[in-house]
């Protein structure tokens, strides 16, 4: 009896996950997320700042891709570990919120899962942590909203030279920065010439022409794209026009013959000629429509085949078909009107109009460019370089300037850049820690000393001895000299407010915040379970019918050769 008790005791074991789960847990878990994420952030610790390096990634394809942008580069590096990929997304969000300090962003939470390393391994729980971490970063947010400099909008130069400096600032670290006086200038025309209520970033065209240097690069007030696919008739068309009409449409304007889309019985050859006249008479009336609208420019989403083109040549009309959708959009914003998806009854309201209109060459292509719109909300950048790859690399760079002039126009609040916030944030945090008992105390003053990573990799990057530039960073602090940073020019710190080394507050106070959410998402993690992928089983090549009959029927019972 009592072996059977014992034996009746013995539990089988109990199967939740599918075979093959892996299943990986407890305080290991939690330190080969953090190591995951720390082999993350050297990757592009080395991009951070004016004296930042490149990273050449190739894909599978073959394609060279050449940056120092945090959100580019982790984008194209196809991380696969669950936990590092939350660098990524937080990475993606600084780039979509607010364009400029993505690098920033993964260096800090990268530090933040460092400093917290040596805590989970002495067994403070990790809840005491993120507890920690998110008192800090509510602190640090609140500080940098009460030191952020508020710029005066209704002092009209003071606010665009303030774009100017933000502009700058952002292209600092770029391959641009030989040119940041040009390019700074053409960003904050661009964005100002956007509708300043929404300031939608999208209405900013960029075009890509290989060739020239970069100061041939040039900012169109209106609308330019390259020349669409020409028919016939195209070179005869006029390729200039002052204070034309324009007339967008979403209309197909090719001789289509109807047998394509319908069936027609006929028993006459009369009827099949009173079928092609039908079919000339409907195109020749949308022609005569829209040559009686006055328009000059004719525009279509859809082709404008050679018919069209000749027809329009011999009538003093420029036309363009396949127009992309984005450019079409874009013209529209310009020159006013509306598209239209009918010849019929078009009227003055929906035709827009431009000062200057003219097909011009630049580099080896050819562009249709709209000036002097009558609401211009629209413009377009024509990225000028040598090989792809570096104007590639030059419209990211645009792109990260243009985010960082739009908030800084919605937002007009700055602070110091160079590691300065950081260090008078670290100095604050660990002030605070002093005045609290009890863990937190430790955790705060661990997430104080995580803030200067920026100032240290700066240094690093630049080639200048960290230790000595931080002890003396942490002094001109503590002394109350609250903008002090990394001064590269110099190879010193310096007061970088007075230097202009500016940034939107709202860059560091997304970073801040991201950074602690992302720390705070992987500590809370202790558990990782990963489901094998299913496999189905391969069947191997395909026999040939009746080879089975054939094979069975040269065995004898049990499946053995006869004899």
């Amino acid at each position: 009896m009592g072996g059977q008790g014992r034996l009746g005791m013995m539990q089988p074991p109990v199967i939740i996950l599918k075979e093959g789960s892996d299943q990986s847990q407890g305080k290991g878990q939690l330190l080969s997320n953090i190591g995951a994420c720390t082999s993350i952030v050297s990757c592009v610790a080395s991009t951070l700042g004016p004296r930042g390096m490149d990273k050449l990634i190739v894909n599978d394809r073959g394609q060279a891709t050449i940056s120092n942008d945090g959100a580019t580069i982790l984008k194209l590096l196809e991380i696969v570990h669950p936990a590092a990929r939350t660098l990524v997304d937080i990475a993606r969000a600084q780039d979509a919120e607010v364009g400029d300090g993505t690098t920033s962003v993964v260096l800090l939470a990268g530090e933040m899962l460092k400093e917290s390393k040596q805590f989970i391994e002495e067994g403070v729980a990790p809840h005491i942590i993120i507890k920690g971490y998110r008192k800090a970063a509510q602190l640090a947010v609140q500080k940098v909203k009460d030191m952020a400099i508020t710029i005066d909008k209704s002092d009209k130069a003071a606010f665009h030279d303030l774009l100017l400096k933000c502009a700058g600032t952002s292209m600092s670290s770029k391959l641009i920065v030989s040119q940041k006086g040009f390019f700074s200038k053409m960003v904050v025309d661009a964005v100002l010439s956007l509708d300043q209520d929404d300031l939608d970033e999208n209405l900013i065209g960029t075009k890509k022409v290989p060739g020239g240097g970069m100061q041939d690069s040039l900012l169109i007030k209106g609308v330019a794209f390259k020349k669409t696919f020409a028919y016939a008739g195209f070179e005869q068309q006029p390729k200039s026009f002052v204070n034309p009409k324009v007339l967008c449409l979403n209309v197909e304007l090719e001789l289509k013959a109807e047998k394509d889309n319908a069936e027609v019985r006929i028993n006459e050859v009369s009827e099949y000629q009173a079928i092609v006249d039908a079919e000339w008479q409907i195109i020749y009336a949308k022609l005569e429509a829209i040559v009686k609208t006055g328009a000059k420019v004719v525009l279509s989403k859809l082709p404008i085949g050679d018919l069209a083109t000749q027809y329009f040549a011999d009538r003093d009309i420029f036309c363009a078909g396949r127009v992309a959708a984005d450019d079409l959009k874009r013209v529209v914003k310009a020159v006013g009107g509306s598209v239209q998806s009918t010849t019929s009854d078009i009227n003055e309201k929906h035709l827009g109009s431009c000062g200057k209109f003219e097909e011009r060459q630049i580099g080896g292509e050819r562009f249709n460019i709209f000036e002097e719109c009558a609401n211009a909300k629209t413009c377009t950048m024509i990225l000028r370089g040598g090989a792809e790859q570096f104007i590639a690399e030059v419209e990211r760079s645009l792109h990260d300037s243009i985010m960082i002039v739009k908030r800084a126009i919605k937002n007009n609040q700055i602070v110091a850049g160079g590691g300065a916030t950081e260090m008078e944030l670290s100095k604050y945090l660990r002030d605070y820690a002093r005045t609290i008992q009890g863990k937190q105390q430790l955790i705060i003053s661990a997430f104080a000393k995580s803030l200067e990573c920026i100032p240290r990799q700066l240094a690093d990057n630049a080639g200048f001895d960290a230790t000595d530039l931080l002890n003396r960073l942490r002094m001109k602090h503590a002394q109350g000299s609250q903008w002090e940073g990394i001064d590269i020019e110099g190879e010193c710190t310096s007061d970088l407010m007075e230097k202009f080394v500016w940034e939107p507050a709202l860059v560091r106070i997304n970073a801040l915040s991201s950074a602690a959410e992302a720390a705070c998402l992987i500590l809370s993690v202790d558990e990782t379970i990963r489901n094998q992928q299913s496999e189905k089983p391969n069947p191997g090549p395909k026999a040939p019918p009746g080879t089975a009959q054939r094979a069975l029927r040269g065995r004898g019972r049990g499946g053995l050769p006869r004899r």
